[in-house]
């Protein structure tokens, strides 16, 4: 059996005897485009957009249609071509610009990285956020506890803050 596209991305192969061999790797150059640092405009799209120009990408949301009807999930790239779609596979990366968080493919969907713009996440929780101001060290005074149990709250409250920990 004769294989004539690449295991991974279904790149297409020049085959011996082809005729218009430049049309098959100019097909293959245009889908490597696509994948060489994907970028997206978005991925909360189910149609095209009307305002797409060569070269930007988006990641089909569920429910595709119009040109993206089947391609849920896809990368959808616009080429001098037309629309030129790819399937994820699992671990693929793609930013997506209209959030400005970096999707993941799990090999089943995309879902967001734990490290975004406002912080990192675990289990769509967020659990680290921006810095918090600094807390004072206890200086001085006659009843060390009072002082001990008030930097301690300040502590709790910033663990509390940042998710970290839960509140009382």
């Amino acid at each position: 059996m004769a294989v004539d596209r690449s295991d991974r991305f279904a790149l297409p192969f020049l085959s011996s005897g082809q005729a218009q061999k430049e049309v098959t790797h100019n097909e293959a150059l245009a889908i490597v485009d696509m994948l060489l640092q994907p970028a997206a405009e978005s991925a909360s799209l189910a149609e095209p957009p009307g305002s797409a120009i060569e070269g930007q990408c988006w990641i089909v949301a569920t429910g595709g249609s119009g040109a993206w009807t089947g391609y849920d999930g896809c990368l959808a790239c616009l080429t001098s071509g037309g629309w030129r779609f790819v399937p994820p596979r699992a671990g693929m990366r793609v930013p997506v610009a209209e959030d400005g968080i970096v999707y993941i493919h799990n090999g089943s969907g995309w879902e967001a990285d734990r490290v975004r713009p406002d912080g990192i996440y675990i289990e769509e929780a967020r659990v680290v956020g921006p810095r918090a101001g600094a807390i004072a060290d206890p200086v001085g005074g006659s009843v060390a506890d009072s002082e001990a149990r008030a930097v301690l709250t300040q502590v709790l409250a910033v663990l509390r803050g940042h998710g970290l920990i839960d509140g009382p």
